[in-house]
């Protein structure tokens, strides 16, 4: 089994299968119900013009949106499963959110001009939203990668809001364990497009 002590500071973990791989995202009441129904984001309410941040870890998105109590626009948490082939094709078309340290900047935002993709990596979080020492991966959709998205990634949506509570409730009893249990199991998941290792 995979320790703290033993987890790459960067790397991809999810839910997936041989076809899809599992992502959050939180939204308002009525950007949720749309979707749900649709089962694809549907604009308005959703705003196609926005970039859009995807992320495989639900406790990064847990602490994100506060476990769906944070704010108005993330009462609802979203399991959205999108095609292991649109996800590659996001990764291979991404640029750091950022310049790497030392890098030239002008280099930066040539190539940031040139992705509809960000890649941002973030202190992973535990039960309690304390930061690990290893990183989430956060995948910023925007342009040409938001209409490839809505329009041909996504699977299937799930409203997990109720889950997601559930599993707070534990937490704040100290139940931890019984909280754990009933986290999804996301393991290691290796992209072939992209190297987690070689992006800060």
């Amino acid at each position: 089994m995979t320790t703290e002590k033993t987890v790459p500071k960067r790397q991809i973990r999810a839910v997936y299968d041989d076809a899809t791989i599992r992502v959050y995202q939180a939204y308002s009441h009525s950007i949720a119900d749309a979707a749900i129904a649709a089962q694809t984001f549907v604009s308005p309410p959703f705003k196609m013009a926005r970039m859009t941040w995807i992320k495989p870890s639900f406790l990064w998105m847990m602490y994100r949106a506060g476990w769906g109590l944070k704010d108005a626009g993330q009462h609802r948490i979203l399991a959205i499963d999108i095609g292991r082939d649109g996800f590659e094709w996001a990764l291979s078309h991404s640029c750091a959110s950022h310049a790497n340290e030392g890098a030239p900047h002008a280099d930066w935002e040539k190539l940031k001009a040139a992705s509809p993709v960000r890649i941002q990596w973030d202190p992973e979080r535990d039960l309690h939203h304390n930061p690990l020492e290893h990183r989430s991966i956060q995948i910023g959709l925007g342009g040409e990668a938001v209409h490839r998205y809505v329009n041909e990634w996504i699977h299937a949506i799930t409203d997990v809001t109720a889950e997601a509570q559930a599993i707070k409730a534990l937490v704040d009893a100290d139940h931890l364990d019984a909280a754990r249990e009933r986290l999804p199991q996301e393991r290691p998941y290796h992209a072939a497009s992209y190297d987690a290792g070689t992006m800060e």
